[in-house]
Formats: structure tokens, sequence, C-alpha cells
């Protein structure tokens, strides 16, 4: 998946992009950062992990909620999901129709089974611990601390081996902490990116494998 992004890039002629990840994007992001390391202007990794099998685990609660929202059908996924992604709080203050108007567009078509297969297969081989050290981008950790889906101690271990990684903390928000947190958020990219090369960013500049 980090060959098939760079292949893009190659295709549209970016010679340098900011690289973010969230989640299984995180995951491929690592992987562009250390194989591609000329290629990647900054690295930002949002609800991501390292691959260390047992530490990398859902808690009970996430690991239950995924695969209802994997496998059941389309009102368990639709109740299942917002619980798996967003703090109980949150999903209170939002309002039942934002919300259902917000989980129609992005969550109401599942993937195809071969799909969700592929996907927990490359999680589950995914594995750039003893690597982490190599990593020379500008990097950027986003931690949302209400996490059940990956647990916030992650980005933790990635901070640990990521040299210079600065951590963003939101210490309310769950793991979909790109639209719980939309606007702080996108606020602190763009200061991310002007810190390390680029004032004003443009979208072809930025290689999003938001997952």
């Amino acid at each position: 998946m980090a060959d098939d992004a760079v292949r893009i890039m190659d295709d549209l002629r970016w010679d340098r992009s900011h690289v973010v990840g969230v989640s299984m994007g995180g995951m491929i992001a690592q992987e562009i950062a250390l194989r591609s390391a000329d290629r990647c202007r900054s690295l930002t990794l949002i609800a991501t992990h390292d691959g260390a099998p047992v530490a990398s685990l859902p808690t009970f609660k996430g690991m239950g909620l995924f695969l209802k929202g994997l496998f059941g059908g389309r009102k368990v996924r639709m109740k299942s999901l917002p619980r798996l992604l967003y703090p109980p709080e949150f999903l209170e203050s939002f309002g039942t129709e934002g919300l259902r108007a917000h989980l129609s567009v992005r969550l109401d078509r599942p993937p195809a089974l071969r799909t969700v297969l592929g996907q927990l297969h490359a999680v589950w081989r995914h594995s750039t611990e003893s690597r982490l050290s190599q990593i020379t981008s500008p990097t950027l950790l986003v931690r949302p601390g209400k996490d059940i889906l990956i647990r916030p101690t992650q980005t933790d271990r990635l901070a640990a081996r990521i040299p210079h990684a600065e951590v963003l903390r939101f210490d309310d928000a769950g793991h979909g902490v790109t639209f719980q947190k939309a606007t702080e958020l996108n606020a602190a990219l763009r200061g991310h990116f002007a810190r390390n090369g680029l004032e004003a960013v443009r979208p072809g500049l930025v290689v999003d494998l938001s997952v």
C-alpha cells in the first residue's frame, strides 16, 4: 500500500508531500516515511500504532463494537460505529439528527467482505516498532485520549521511538478525532506543514491516507 501511494505521487509528479495517515492509514504512512524518506516532507500519524501484536489490540469494548460494525446488519452497524468512534459525551452533545446525517454519508455502505479481510490481514502483519528510530521526517503524533479502538498508549509508544516527534493531545476525543476535533486538528496540521517547508498548502501537496 505504501508503494502504491508513492506510485500515485510519481504519476502526479509530486516530488515531496506532507503525508497524513489515520488508523490503518497511519500504518501505511509509517512505511512511506521509512521506505521513501526523500518523498516525505513531513509526517502526521493520527490514532495509529506500530504493530506490537498484543499492545495494539483494542479494548474489550472496542473489539466488540468493531466486530459488530463490520459484520452486523445495517441497523447494528449504524448503532455500533458511533459508539466505537466517539465518546458518549460527544454523541450526546452532537444530537441525533446531525449524527445520523454524518454517518449516512461516511458509513452507510459497508465495504465488501474481501476488502475487510484484506485490511485486517494488512493491519495484523504491520510491524514497524524496530524501525521507527529510522524515521527522519518531522513528525506530528495525534493522541485521542478516549480512543477505544487503538489505545492512546499506542501514541506514547510511537513518541518514545520516533526521534523528536511532537505529540498533540485531544484528551476528550475518540478514534473519530478527525471529525470530532476537525477545527483544532486542521489548524494544527496547517501549522505543522508551515513549520516544515510550506507556508500555504495546496491539496495536491498532501497525501492523505485516512482510513
